[in-house]
C-alpha cells in the first residue's frame, strides 16, 4: 500500500477521496486550511490531519513529507469569488500549487492536479478537447490555467510525475449546498428541500457537462492502481451536455412543487460546456459514468438524509 496526501481533504472531492483511500489500505494524509472544508469531513482514525495552507510552503512541505502520491484537490473556488479577490485566488490556486510541485520536486512524489473546465473559456466550440485553445474569462481560470502550466513545466523541468486532471461540474454527496458560492445542483436540491425558490442565471438553455463525483474517484483510484501518467491535461468528463431546464424538469420528480425564479445571468458564467471524451477513456478505459439521473437521485437521497453534516460551515465570503 501507498502513502498518499491529499490536499483538500476535508472538502467535497477530497474528503470522498480519503474515505476511497483509507477502504483501499493506503496511508493517507490530508492537509486542509478548513477555510471552506470542513473538520467533521474528516476521520482522523481514516488519516493523519494537517491544518496547513496551501501558502505555508515551509509547513506544506514537511505536511507531505514522504507521501508516494499527492492528490492536489485544494483550491480557493467559485468564479464569482475569483472576480470579488483575485489576489486571493492567484495565491492560493497559483503559488500554492506552485508550492505543491516544489515539495514534489523533493520528494519524488506523483503529484495528482484539480484543474477546471473554466480554462476554455471564451472558446465556444463543442465538444471540448484536450488540443483547443484556451482563454480564461475570469481570475479563477486565469489562476487553473497557471497551475496547469506549472504542472507541465515540473513534469518536464524537473520529471515530476504528474496527471492533470480538468474536472467539469463534478457533484455528489459531500458537496455543501448552503453558502453564497455553491456550486448549481446542491444549491439547488437544498433550496427546494426547504420549499424555497431555486434561481436560475439567464433563462435556464445553459448546458452543463456533469460529472458525478464517484466517477472522479474511479479514475483516481486508477491514476494510482497503473500510476497514470500523462503530459498535458485530461479532461474528466464524459460528453453527457444537459441543460439546465432538463435538469430542473428531473429535479421535478423529487420535488413537484419546485419553484423556478429566473434572474439575470450572472457575469463569468460559461454559456455551454461539454467534453470530448476521447483522451480520458484511451487512458481510463476501465471507467465509466453513472447515468446522470440516477446520479442527480444519490445526490437527493443523500442531502435528505446527511445534508446538515455539511451546511453550516465556514463562512465562505470576501
Amino acid at each position: 500500500m501507498a502513502h498518499i496526501a491529499v490536499t483538500g481533504g476535508a472538502g467535497f472531492i477530497g474528503s470522498n477521496l480519503v474515505v476511497a483511500l483509507a477502504e483501499k489500505g493506503h496511508k493517507v494524509t490530508v492537509v486542509d486550511d478548513l477555510s471552506t472544508g470542513l473538520l467533521s469531513n474528516i476521520d482522523q482514525n481514516l488519516c493523519d490531519f494537517h491544518e496547513i495552507s496551501l501558502v505555508d510552503r515551509v509547513g506544506l512541505a514537511k505536511a507531505l513529507g514522504s507521501a508516494e502520491f499527492v492528490f492536489h484537490l485544494a483550491a480557493r473556488g467559485s468564479v464569482p469569488r475569483s472576480l470579488k479577490n483575485p489576489i486571493a485566488t492567484h495565491d492560493v490556486n497559483a503559488t500554492g500549487t506552485l508550492n505543491v510541485l516544489e515539495a514534489a520536486r523533493e520528494s519524488g512524489a506523483h503529484v495528482i492536479f484539480s484543474s477546471s473546465s473554466s480554462v476554455y473559456g471564451r472558446n465556444g466550440v463543442l465538444p471540448k478537447d484536450e488540443t483547443m485553445w484556451l482563454a480564461p474569462m475570469t481570475p479563477y481560470a486565469a489562476s487553473k490555467l497557471a497551475a496547469e502550466g506549472y504542472m507541465q513545466a515540473y513534469g518536464s523541468a524537473y520529471n515530476v510525475p504528474i496527471t492533470l486532471l480538468r474536472f467539469f461540474n463534478v457533484f455528489g454527496p459531500r458537496q455543501r449546498p448552503d453558502h453564497e458560492y455553491a456550486a448549481v445542483l446542491p444549491k439547488w436540491i437544498w433550496k427546494a428541500m426547504r420549499n424555497e425558490p431555486i434561481e436560475v442565471f439567464g433563462d435556464g438553455s445553459q448546458t452543463r457537462d456533469f460529472t458525478y463525483v464517484r466517477t472522479v474517484l474511479d479514475v483516481c483510484m486508477d491514476v494510482i492502481d497503473r500510476r497514470v501518467t500523462h503530459e498535458g491535461a485530461v479532461n474528466l468528463a464524459f460528453g453527457n451536455r444537459i441543460s439546465l431546464l432538463e435538469t430542473i424538469e428531473m429535479m421535478k420528480k423529487h420535488f413537484p412543487n419546485l419553484d423556478v425564479k429566473f434572474v439575470p445571468t450572472r457575469a463569468g458564467d460559461v454559456k455551454d460546456s461539454q467534453n470530448s471524451p476521447g483522451l480520458l477513456k484511451q487512458l481510463f478505459p476501465d471507467v465509466k459514468p453513472m447515468e446522470f439521473e440516477q446520479a442527480l437521485a444519490e445526490t437527493v437521497n443523500w442531502l435528505k438524509e446527511y445534508g446538515d453534516t455539511v451546511a453550516n460551515g465556514p463562512s465562505v465570503s470576501d
